[in-house]
């Protein structure tokens, strides 16, 4: 595996360090292809009810794409093809995972690694982090997914402003436009965002698929009249699991359950 990308596959909660502090944890082209391999590897794992991504270091979560790779990958069009078909890779495959997904984010999130914050489930962030997508400095433009993802999540204007700007966001701006979902303090960060993945972890994993299978369905289809038959019974699928029948069981009896994603 890529030294650049650490994954601890603990049960029942994964973790996904991107590991070159040195550089804010930019991401190379490289990476992007293994990240979305190492996706679905965790989402392939029944036993990882939950997963959180982060970056190595007190400076960044990550710094976004790696400038050593403009001249190789980004210098034209048609290597820009190739290089955005990468990172499309990996946030369809970040975006459409049935596991939970966290990101734990201190210092810059920035560029493409803002872009991947978004697509994950939640973003937990330490008070002195800054995030933002300054593509405006750079000449260029963030792709339909990304763009997608973005205004889902602060809105149409807040959107505009992150790109039009080019500012990068404190923390308080960041919750403020729901960019972000906590802000903890650095010594705080750590421990909170794993108590959070831990009772993710404790929860049915089937409700969590579903759920998130259903949020993408509302957004593709808003309107909610042309969805499929298998579309419209998604809900329904999960009185006919186990799960369904321990969480029930153990309501009535008083204790915790015990799911098994079946």
């Amino acid at each position: 595996m890529n030294e650049h990308i650490i994954l601890d596959s603990s049960h029942p909660i994964a973790t996904v360090t991107f590991n070159r502090p040195s550089q804010r944890n930019a991401i190379s082209f490289a990476m992007w292809r293994e990240f979305a391999d190492i996706l679905q590897e965790i989402d392939s794992d029944k036993n990882i009810r939950a997963v959180v991504i982060t970056g190595a270091g007190e400076e960044a979560f990550s710094a976004g794409a790696d400038i050593q790779d403009f001249d190789d990958y980004r210098s034209d069009s048609t290597k820009g093809r190739i290089y955005n078909d990468a990172v499309n890779g990996a946030l369809k495959t970040l975006s459409e995972m049935a596991t939970p997904t966290i990101s734990m984010i201190r210092g810059f999130a920035v560029g493409g690694g803002c872009e991947l914050a978004v697509a994950t489930d939640l973003r937990i962030v330490s008070d002195d982090s800054r995030m933002g997508i300054p593509v405006g400095k750079l000449g260029i433009s963030i792709g339909h997914r990304e763009m997608r993802g973005l205004v889902n999540l602060v809105g149409k204007g807040n959107a505009m402003y992150i790109l039009l700007s080019a500012r990068l966001l404190n923390a308080e701006e960041s919750l403020r436009i729901g960019l972000v979902n906590q802000v903890l303090s650095p010594e705080e960060l750590h421990d909170y965002t794993y108590k959070l993945a831990d009772e993710i972890a404790g929860l049915a994993p089937l409700s969590h698929a579903v759920n998130k299978l259903t949020m993408q369905q509302v957004q593709d289809k808003p309107s909610l009249e042309n969805l499929t038959k298998e579309e419209d019974d998604l809900p329904l699928t999960q009185f006919d699991t186990k799960d369904y029948i321990e969480g029930y069981k153990a309501f009535l009896e008083k204790r915790r359950p015990n799911f098994i994603g079946e």
